[in-house]
């Protein structure tokens, strides 16, 4: 059977690849691509059949981009998946930590292992761009007294040696990641679909807007807001609700806030995904 092809932000080992492998088992080919543009570029242009990017982390919060991403390219989202973080320390030999100068990875991934810093304080944080990118770099630059936080799956790719595991502040680190294609797929079960409106900057309209959702006692579980590039203080909105696009109820619920907002895009019904 043929590989499938999908596409993620970032170096090979990120996380954003584990979930890839999450998503599609081990029937797929993972591509990585230096942006979040270059990822929908990829799919849209056939390069890929999937793509899978980061959307909210629940330490840091949304990822604003690939948000924006949704709105402006014409992408599906068809599944989505919740990733435990699980950052660790990896060097090219295993060394004491107390032989460790410098540590590299990707800002947040930094801002959330402080303990270990604070723990720590000959160890100097060094922002770099990727996290499976500082583990790449490690033999690249031949650095022995240094190493980097990524995932576990970084240390196999580049064969690297995980001197500690769950180096996290929290371990309620999770990241939201979806799956998106060119077009929708059928869906069963227990659903979620993503939509973006927006509307006038009037008094009372977003309570409006969400009680259509309300009146027919739809969920929602997730609503987002993102300034209008082109209008000062006016916003699109994201929103999640439990149900499908081909439920009645949704149904009239968005033909009703099509009567209230100016715009409004549906960006995809899919399965839900388990916490």
């Amino acid at each position: 059977m043929a590989k499938v092809k999908a596409v993620f932000q970032g170096e090979r080992g990120a996380f954003s690849e584990v979930a890839t492998h999450k998503f599609l088992g081990k029937n797929v080919t993972p591509i990585a691509v230096s942006s979040f543009a270059s990822l929908f570029d990829a799919v849209e242009k056939g390069k890929a059949k999937y793509g899978i990017i980061p959307i909210e982390n629940s330490l840091i919060g949304s990822i604003h981009q690939n948000y924006d991403l949704l709105l402006e390219r014409n992408l599906k989202v068809i599944g989505e998946t919740y990733l435990r973080i699980n950052h660790c320390l990896i060097a090219l030999k295993k060394v004491p930590v107390s032989k460790i100068q410098r540590v590299f990875s990707h800002p947040a991934a930094l801002d959330q292992c402080r303990d270990f810093f604070d723990a720590h304080e000959t160890i100097a944080p060094i922002s770099y761009y990727d996290t499976a990118g500082a583990v790449k770099m490690l033999p690249e630059s031949g650095l022995h007294n240094a190493a980097a936080i990524a995932s576990p799956y970084a240390a196999e790719i580049y064969k690297m040696h995980i001197i500690r595991k769950s180096l996290e502040d929290e371990k309620t680190n999770f990241t939201r990641f979806l799956l998106l294609a060119k077009k929708e797929k059928p869906v069963k079960g227990k659903t979620k679909t993503s939509i973006v409106f927006s509307m006038k900057n009037e008094a009372g309209v977003l309570y409006k807007a969400l009680s259509v959702f309300a009146l027919r006692d739809i969920d929602l579980s997730k609503i987002e807001s993102r300034p209008l590039r082109k209008k000062a203080w006016e916003y699109h909105f994201y929103v999640d609700i439990e149900g499908s696009v081909s439920e009645e109820r949704v149904k009239k619920a968005l033909d009703h806030l099509g009567e209230i907002t100016h715009f409004i895009k549906i960006l995809g019904s899919y399965p839900m995904a388990k916490k």
